[in-house]
């Protein structure tokens, strides 16, 4: 669901269906069946993977009939149905979230109305995983003066952005975006390095191109 805000009764029907379709996404699990401690070690020892379904049904405590229906609902499922309701209510509520600074809403993939055409769009994705929406941050709008800041001086730690920022817009910025910071200034040098050493290895190349003329 992403990290923004959500209101409204459309809204809550939207995250009813996406946690009813989600319910029903049964995937293996470790559970921990004992520990014991041998020095300064801790031995842990796991039950086989199984998922809560299959748990369930060995478990003694809940009666044949709970577990007849459980099986009867098993058999209905169809994973490709269900991812396509997954994505349909994820596009419903990024459509409805309250968006930060400007930003798009958020969407995850177009929902095909024919499922086969759906499965057949997913290809190789189930490799790569879900894309994770990044979560907005209160830092969004002052990047660009960020990178400005960094591009004069790019010596600059997080500690001095962030005394910066705090004279920039006073009362919004303090300690707790540190790591934050930190991690921008982090990806900016990273970024600033290959930019680097992508235009050295084009003059390296013109230089030797120069010389075998």
């Amino acid at each position: 669901m992403g990290y923004g805000r959500f209101e409204g009764i459309d809204t809550a029907r939207s995250l009813a269906r996406l946690f009813a379709a989600a319910r029903l996404q049964f995937f293996p699990a470790l559970k921990l069946k004992e520990k014991h401690r041998e020095g300064a070690k801790v031995i842990k020892c796991y039950f086989a993977p199984a998922t809560p379904y299959e748990r369930a049904l060995v478990h003694p405590s809940l009666n044949e009939a709970f577990k007849r229906r459980l099986r009867e609902i098993y058999r209905t499922l169809d994973p490709v149905a269900l991812l396509a309701q997954l994505r349909d209510a994820q596009n419903e509520l990024g459509k409805r979230v309250d968006q930060r600074a400007g930003k798009p809403a958020m969407t995850i993939a177009p929902v095909q109305n024919d499922l086969a055409a759906f499965a057949r769009e997913l290809g190789d994705g189930w490799k790569r995983g879900e894309p994770v929406p990044r979560r907005p941050s209160m830092l969004d709008p002052y990047i660009p003066i960020i990178e400005e800041w960094l591009a004069a001086a790019p010596h600059l730690s997080a500690v001095d952005l962030l005394s910066r920022l705090a004279a920039h817009a006073p009362g919004r910025f303090g300690g707790h975006q540190r790591r934050t910071v930190q991690r921008l200034v982090k990806n900016w040098r990273s970024k600033a390095a290959r930019q680097l050493i992508s235009s050295t290895e084009i003059t390296l190349s013109v230089q030797a191109s120069c010389l075998n003329i």
